[in-house]
């Protein structure tokens, strides 16, 4: 691992910079899923499956799921931008040889592709917030003006979601290592994270082993702040993915080092 602090400067943002123009130019096509998936799954999951799910709490399933769905998106816009993404400007486009000619350091190379996966987390999170919002009449899911503070959770999340996937990125060889990093890991904290179906429901060793997960701490983060439901202990939530995003920043720093100097 690293000791002292990361070498990083302004390079960072201009990393952060080439892969927002490249953004630019492709964000027509890009967004088209992402601009359709949420709408899908709130008419399909809220409106639909919601009609024959009824929660002790005395919600509409909507209610509930919403605060899920702005975790579980923005989880995998950083993951997908972070995992995938930076696999093929790593190995196949050979974008990070271009970069290391630069005055640019590593530090500054993976600072600034997580810095983009963070921002990706944070404008799925923004869309969806305001969906939720044009179906406020109906759904009445954004109950609180503390909802605003989705943002700033969105951020939180996706830079350690980024720095995640930064770190298994270090560590593949092929493309289909990634079906590890989905199976292994994304697809347990996708069911197991309390947007699906209260996690009170489950054993008590598995609600143990769901607390491990950091999507389960974003996810009881959004229900708070969209209920205006605030309490002292969310902020162990807030903590949880902090530490989180610091180690798996330290680690993708230390891992990415490793594989691009020889």
């Amino acid at each position: 691992m690293l000791i002292g602090a990361p070498d990083v400067s302004n390079g960072a943002v201009h990393v952060w910079q080439r892969n927002f123009d490249v953004f630019r130019r492709v964000w027509r096509t890009e967004s088209l899923g992402i601009g359709l998936e949420p709408w899908i799954v709130i008419l399909a999951m809220g409106f639909g499956l919601g009609r024959f799910v009824e929660l002790d709490s005395g919600e509409e399933y909507i209610q509930f799921l919403a605060p899920g769905l702005l975790a579980m998106f923005p989880m995998f816009a950083a993951i997908f931008e972070c995992g995938w993404g930076a696999f093929m400007r790593l190995e196949t486009h050979r974008t990070y040889e271009a970069v290391l000619t630069t005055p640019a350091s590593v530090d500054d190379l993976i600072t600034g592709e997580i810095l983009w996966g963070t921002t990706r987390s944070a404008l799925n999170a923004t869309y969806i917030l305001v969906v939720l919002l044009i179906l406020g009449p109906w759904t009445e899911a954004v109950r609180s003006p503390w909802a605003i503070l989705v943002l700033p959770i969105a951020v939180l999340q996706g830079f350690m979601f980024s720095a995640l996937a930064m770190s298994f990125a270090s560590l593949a060889r092929a493309m289909t290592h990634f079906g590890y990093l989905f199976n292994v890991v994304v697809m347990p904290m996708f069911w197991l994270s309390g947007g699906f179906f209260p996690l009170e429901n489950l054993p008590d060793w598995a609600q143990r082993v769901a607390w491990f997960m950091p999507l389960v701490h974003s996810v009881e983060l959004n229900r708070a702040v969209l209920t205006g439901d605030l309490r002292p202990e969310l902020l162990i939530d807030v903590a949880w993915l902090a530490v989180g995003a610091w180690v798996f920043y330290r680690a993708a720093l230390a891992l990415m080092r490793r594989r691009l100097i020889v």
